[in-house]
């Protein structure tokens, strides 16, 4: 019996436990690293803790999102293993109505985990009848600053790329990116973490959440604002601890 026939669909965190299971089934295909699930366990908590919701600030930075992914010159999607997995499909249809690539870029970086990664997203673009270019496994430059494999990357890519949507829980690599000048655009849900603090817009949702809404929006066109992220970042914040805070009284 799956995972599926067990939880039935009214249970007031079904969708949370599929998505735990994408996760451990991409697992289960070799397209990610062992402490997949711990990352994915740290955000799934903040998300129980914004109530598993899109805030409207959240929203707004989708938008915002959005409007400069539209408006650049050279988008890229740097996608990594967790958010291959979970919205790999919307990432493609995401890309397709852009014109840009995606570029899977991995923490732990292996042969067997960017075949896996690239196979799965190739499979994916062909059922979909999309033509988007997936880079990544032949890296030919180099992120300055940031060593080991997860500093790889492709000229045409994440390198010569203006603007780069980057569901991340990495500091460093935001902060390597963004002094390239690049507008680095993170999906992640600690509004805590180097990463939502450190780039241009932050949005502080769930991956899978996030691309539904880029998909809606993209086609609007919206227009660049003068946006606030530490604004942004404290209104998650202030929800958080007023949830907390309900959850104690």
């Amino acid at each position: 019996m799956n995972e599926e026939e067990v939880v039935d669909p009214s249970h007031p965190r079904y969708q949370s436990l599929m998505i735990r299971k994408k996760i451990a089934d991409a697992g289960v295909k070799g397209m990610l690293a062992d402490s997949a699930m711990i990352a994915h366990g740290r955000g799934e908590a903040f998300d129980y803790l914004l109530g598993e919701q899109t805030l409207p600030s959240a929203k707004d930075a989708t938008r915002e999102v959005a409007a400069r992914l539209v408006n650049a010159q050279r988008p890229v999607l740097s996608l990594n293993g967790n958010a291959i997995a979970l919205a790999g499909q919307d990432f493609l249809t995401i890309a397709s109505q852009l014109g840009c690539p995606i570029e899977i870029n991995i923490f732990y970086r292996t042969p067997e985990r960017m075949g896996a990664l690239l196979g799965h997203l190739k499979l994916l673009n062909q059922k979909l009848g999309l033509d988007v270019e997936i880079l990544g496994g032949i890296p030919d430059a180099r992120i300055p600053g940031l060593e080991g494999p997860r500093g790889a990357c492709q000229q045409d890519g994440l390198f010569e790329a203006d603007a780069v949507l980057v569901p991340l829980e990495d500091g460093d690599r935001c902060e390597a990116l963004m002094a390239m000048g690049k507008d680095v655009l993170v999906i992640d849900l600690n509004p805590l973490s180097r990463s939502s603090r450190g780039c241009s817009v932050a949005i502080v949702d769930e991956v899978s959440r996030v691309a539904k809404n880029l998909i809606q929006f993209i086609p609007e066109k919206p227009s660049v604002t003068e946006w606030d992220n530490n604004k942004a970042l404290q209104n998650a914040l202030d929800h958080i601890l007023e949830t907390m805070s309900n959850k104690f009284d």
